[in-house]
């Protein structure tokens, strides 16, 4: 079931979702690790990460290519600024560049990114046109099905797409107005396949194997994007790519697994954001691995009111030490 975008050969058509605060480098690695065809970076503001990269000169070493193939979400309203962040993250080493035109957060469509530029076709396509013209690795987008149910012109907006050299389309079933409510509507997904000869991918609400199978078939598209449903759970992927190639979902993983993979996530987040910020990053991650072992409102409750990584950690290996014996 492997495709290519653009010049880029993916082997496995389960993405990891581009997801603020949560698809960082650690995380990122790990979903890897279950052989995820490609992971997005946290979506990155243009404009602020032009400022800071003029002001502090970072390093084209700081790169991707240790995740390759990666691909690096930008969202922004003006086209020549999210050109120049392409070229920057290129050179970083990103394998392709994403557009984000389907963030529904409210400080971001109020910048006039993320989904409210599906509301202006001709500016979406210029940003699509500078940024394809800019680099020389694949540019892709992802999109909403539209703003609100009176203007679903996903298919539209693809064609767009397509016409200025966008290799892939990404699409979450849902319009901007609904948020994260309701049910993704992976049918509509099918028209914007229907538009375009490039692969598209469906998004949005796909939490196992089981809708993942139903949202590829519902939508007829390439592949499918992950998002909430690898909370906790990063080897998902691979229990959807073992489902897409034999028709049986990958297993559960024993929870000796689960704790040995617990254990490495939390230190790679404290040697990446440092012994007091990575404590903190790691709570929200130790809650969703843990949501559904015994005592772990408890576990939540002993960690929280913890600052000390070595501390956190001490009580972390007790818990999983308790359930394996």
């Amino acid at each position: 079931m492997n495709f290519s975008i653009g010049t880029v050969k993916i082997d496995a058509p389960v993405f990891l979702a581009p997801m603020t605060g949560v698809t960082d480098l650690p995380f990122r690695r790990l979903v890897k690790r279950y052989g995820a065809g490609l992971v997005f970076s946290e979506m990155i503001a243009s404009r602020p990460m032009l400022e800071q990269y003029r002001r502090e000169k970072i390093p084209s070493s700081t790169n991707y290519a240790e995740e390759f193939p990666m691909a690096v979400q930008l969202a922004g309203c003006e086209p020549e600024i999210v050109a120049e962040a392409a070229k920057v993250n290129e050179a970083r080493g990103a394998a392709i560049i994403d557009l984000n035109f389907g963030c529904p957060v409210k400080k971001v469509v109020n910048n006039f990114a993320g989904s409210a530029l599906m509301k202006d076709e001709k500016l979406s396509a210029q940003i699509m046109e500078a940024a394809v013209k800019a680099v020389r690795v694949p540019v892709t987008v992802k999109m909403r099905l539209g703003w609100d149910e009176q203007s679903v012109n996903a298919p539209r907006l693809a064609r767009i797409a397509q016409d200025v050299g966008i290799k892939m389309i990404t699409v979450h079933g849902r319009t901007r107005n609904q948020l994260y409510n309701g049910n993704a509507d992976w049918q509509a997904v099918r028209k914007v396949k229907e538009a375009v000869s490039v692969p598209v991918v469906v998004n949005g609400d796909i939490l196992c194997a089981g809708s993942a199978r139903q949202a590829m078939e519902e939508s007829g598209a390439d592949g499918v994007m992950i998002g909430r449903g690898s909370y906790g759970r990063p080897w998902v992927v691979r229990q959807i790519i073992d489902y897409f190639e034999t028709g049986t979902p990958g297993r559960e993983p024993p929870l000796a697994e689960i704790s040995a993979l617990v254990l490495e996530h939390y230190d790679a987040m404290i040697d990446h954001y440092g012994v007091y910020g990575g404590v903190g990053i790691a709570r929200k991650h130790i809650g969703w691995y843990c949501k559904d072992m015994p005592g772990s409102d408890a576990l939540r409750g002993k960690i929280n009111a913890l600052s000390d990584p070595d501390e956190v950690k001490g009580v972390l290996e007790t818990y999983f030490q308790g359930l394996l014996h």
